[in-house]
């Protein structure tokens, strides 16, 4: 042997099983580096040649020095320090575990001469060993996840996406993929490498590398079980992997956060509503003058799905509660009942709103409405002789270009209700949803329809239902990825901490211990890690998700304000529970097997 540092591949091999999860952590973060970056490349490679198509010339600086741009490549930047910082967790707690469990090998190794310095360069050669092949095909996983999605969106989606490059190798996903793997890995075996060092050879070769604690006074029995305050006094006791458990835990609730705005992003960038249409019909005009008996005659031809219409009335003199002090005019817009309908479907109303007291012929309407709007749910608006009541409140206003009112009182009536108050049935919009295999002929039968008295606008080329199935399908797949990879980390690093204590388990169990009490002790580790990780992954992942969504959302989109995500935070913090649950069996059922004998003899 040449040197110490042939041991390594030899070291690798052995413990094969033990690093397996560092391996898997490794091409994690590689995988998805080198997915998102080539991804964002392609994207800007097709919209560069779109553009370049339209006005000439475009170089990608000038595509990304656009707001929309900066903000998507700043956005870029935030996953990637994000899965930066969750490949250092993970991989840092699978390190950690496995030198905690090679403790004699670390103690023989200072026993015939190796230095401190040398056992912290030993284990961080390790590691980066771990690189030749993890990184590789963390590289050629991404490139393929690329390819595969490019695919998709060119042939299933189409629309914009039809020009996208296949197979296109991306420089920037490849460099920040490597990058991001050697990183990740020599931060993460710092810790690991100087605890190993810093086990003395006599404790090493013992078996016993946890630190002696003197125990001051006796565990508190009147609310918990022994077994329950010994499993928690385990989780805290080794300060070290408690920051790591916990931040693997925490990590999870803040990559969930962070993704779901980048789901509301999408949302907003490319709104999907149930009410919207494919064509619409409207007055040359603008005024209510279309025949309300063409919304019949439209339902009949062949390939259409849905028909409804709009009226409209606008500066209508009107007074809010009674105060006569206040005088201001309102606009009224009516709304078919498939139109309030599909409000209620699109999540487009604030909480509280009723919206079933707006249909039919009734003295309740919905009102338009933002952070600055004064009016609430409950207040009554005076329309001449009549008086009603605000049912309900849209989250913005539809009617205007930046979704604010700017002051303005836009109310929203079912059509029955605008009939009433105005004498008006005639419709100033109409507007026709088509079937998927709606042909030509029957667009041509709809266009001949109107006999050349109103406004035809074909929308069925403007639909963005496929890219925007498209980009949520993205981002969901990475969100999977990141929560199948955070699971099995868990799993490994509980099952790892119970290896490591696996004399002690045997000695409790032989002082009269049950099976039963030791996988309550196992249960009771495994939710001190996840309780502090639901703190800590609170504290910080709301502020990260306000400022993101201020950032991404709210800046581009004055309207929209950002609400604690109370759907996220319970389903990330049931999977942060289940994922608990499920790295606890593993261990136990492992020590359930083992005989008294065997477990205090394990090494």
């Amino acid at each position: 042997m040449k040197s110490y540092l042939s041991l390594i591949p030899i070291s690798a091999k052995v413990h094969r099983r033990q690093n397996r999860m560092t391996l898997l952590c490794i091409i994690f973060s590689v995988f998805m580096v080198t997915a998102i970056f080539s991804m964002a490349e392609m994207g800007a490679r097709m919209e560069q040649a779109r553009l370049m198509e339209k006005h000439g010339s475009l170089s990608l600086q000038e595509l990304f020095s656009s707001t929309m741009g900066q903000t998507l490549l700043m956005a870029a930047m935030v996953l990637f320090l994000l899965i930066l910082v969750a490949g250092v967790l993970m991989i840092s707690s699978t390190i950690n575990s496995s030198v905690a469990q090679r403790t004699k090998f670390f103690g023989m190794m200072r026993c015939i001469g190796m230095s401190k310095e040398q056992i912290i360069r030993f284990v961080r050669l390790e590691a980066l060993n771990w690189c030749k092949l993890a990184v590789p095909v963390g590289l050629g996983l991404g490139i393929l996840a690329s390819w595969v999605l490019c695919a998709v969106l060119r042939f299933l989606v189409g629309e914009e996406f039809s020009e996208i490059p296949l197979f296109g190798i991306s420089v920037l996903g490849i460099a920040s993929g490597i990058i991001v793997g050697i990183v990740t890995v020599l931060i993460a075996a710092s810790s690991p490498a100087k605890r190993a060092a810093k086990v003395s050879p006599v404790t090493a070769v013992s078996g016993n590398s946890e630190s002696a604690q003197t125990i001051h006074h006796a565990a508190k029995l009147r609310f918990f079980r022994i077994e329950t305050i010994l499993g928690s006094h385990h989780a805290t006791s080794a300060k070290k992997n408690l920051i790591l458990m916990t931040g693997s835990f925490a990590l999870s609730i803040i990559l969930f956060l962070s993704f779901s705005v980048m789901v509301d992003f999408v949302n907003h960038l490319m709104p999907q509503s149930a009410g919207a249409s494919d064509i619409d019909i409207s007055s040359n005009d603008g005024s209510n003058s279309i025949e309300s008996g063409l919304v019949d005659t439209l339902s009949k031809i062949e390939g259409v799905q849905q028909v409804y219409g709009r009226r409209s009335c606008f500066e209508i003199p009107a007074g809010i509660d009674g105060d006569t002090s206040f005088s201001s005019t309102v606009d009224l817009v009516s709304f078919d009942t498939f139109d309030l309908e599909c409000l209620e479907k699109d999540g487009a109303l604030k909480w509280g709103s009723d919206l079933q007291k707006v249909y039919g012929d009734s003295q309740y309407v919905l009102a338009t409405s933002d952070q600055d709007s004064p009016w609430k749910i409950g207040d009554k608006i005076m329309i001449g002789s009549e008086e009603l009541e605000i049912a309900g409140l849209l989250k913005y206003d539809p009617f205007s270009d930046d979704g604010l009112t700017h002051g303005k009182l836009t109310l929203v009536a079912s059509g029955e209700t605008f009939v009433r108050l105005t004498g008006v049935s005639s419709y100033s919009l109409v507007m026709v949803q088509t079937a998927s295999d709606i042909t030509e002929e029957n667009v041509q039968a709809i266009q001949d329809s109107l006999g050349g008295q109103y406004q035809f606008r074909d929308k069925r080329d403007e639909s963005t239902a496929g890219t925007y199935l498209a980009f949520v399908a993205c981002v969901y797949g990475f969100l999977a990825i990141i929560t199948l990879v955070t699971l099995l980390n868990i799993i490994n690093s509980i099952s790892m901490s119970v290896s490591a204590r696996m004399k002690q388990y045997g000695a409790m169990r032989a002082v009269g211990m049950d099976e039963h009490q030791i996988t309550k002790m196992i249960l009771a580790e495994a939710f001190t890690y996840a309780f502090w990780g639901c703190i800590v992954g609170c504290v910080v992942g709301l502020p990260l998700s306000k400022l993101l969504y201020d950032f991404l959302i709210t800046e581009h989109f004055p309207y929209a304000t950002w609400s604690l995500p109370v759907t996220s935070l319970i389903i990330i913090i049931l999977f942060v529970i289940l994922a608990a649950v499920v790295a606890a069996y593993a261990p136990a059922r492992r020590i359930r097997s083992i005989s008294v004998t065997e477990t205090i003899n394990e090494l």
